[in-house]
């Protein structure tokens, strides 16, 4: 899998340039980004191209990370392992309905429910952290697609009941009640925000209704 370079000027700006960025009070500078055709994302106050998209200030470590937040990383990630990030999306929906805090009764993790193993695996060292969940799972997600030679229903399937089971049932989804919904219900919501249109900002507001 080819990874994508990541400009993370965030943090320069943020910590280096407190002269242009300062993380205060709102009113004071809102901070922009989007992610080019090559994966790298872009941040500035001074918005000069429709692409950039608003962030919420940094905020403090435990509390709710907003929507905004989230579709950066999402993109970063999609881009970089080169996953659809309306899949990533998906997943995330079906994973954890957005909670970066979810805990599963078997002890998956975060937004994109990362077992420990799994975490550790791909390099994930705060499963609880946003970006970071968000960059392992697509990463794990990018690895299955490639492993089941893109058969979306067997990556899903893999990824919620675990490869060796898939290749176990003869590279078919498993006869798992569980696994079965789930790869229904991730294909749903995927197609669903596809065959949507909306912008992004409007598909979360809906997740969020009804979450």
């Amino acid at each position: 899998m080819r990874e994508k370079r990541f400009t993370h000027l965030l943090i320069a700006l943020l910590c280096g340039g407190a002269g242009l960025f300062m993380l205060a009070a709102p009113g004071q500078a809102t901070i922009y980004a989007y992610v080019d055709e090559q994966g790298v994302t872009h941040y500035t106050n001074v918005p000069a191209d429709q692409r950039y998209q608003p962030l919420p200030l940094l905020e403090e470590p435990g509390t709710q990370a907003t929507w905004r937040t989230y579709e950066t990383y999402i993109r970063e990630a999609a881009s970089r392992f080169a996953v659809d990030p309306l899949l990533v999306r998906a997943v995330i929906k079906v994973e954890s309905g957005f909670d970066h805090r979810a805990v599963s009764s078997k002890g998956a993790m975060g937004l994109m429910q990362l077992m420990p193993e799994t975490a550790r695996d791909m390099a994930v060292d705060d499963p609880f952290d946003p970006r970071a969940n968000i960059m392992g799972g697509t990463r794990y997600l990018g690895l299955l697609l490639d492993r089941f030679h893109g058969n979306l229903r067997l990556a899903l399937a893999a990824y919620n009941a675990g490869p060796q089971r898939v290749v176990a049932a003869r590279h078919t989804v498993p006869p798992l009640p569980e696994t079965e919904n789930y790869v229904k219900e991730v294909l749903q919501h995927y197609q669903r925000y596809r065959a949507s249109g909306a912008p992004t900002s409007r598909l979360y507001l809906a997740d969020a209704a009804v979450n």
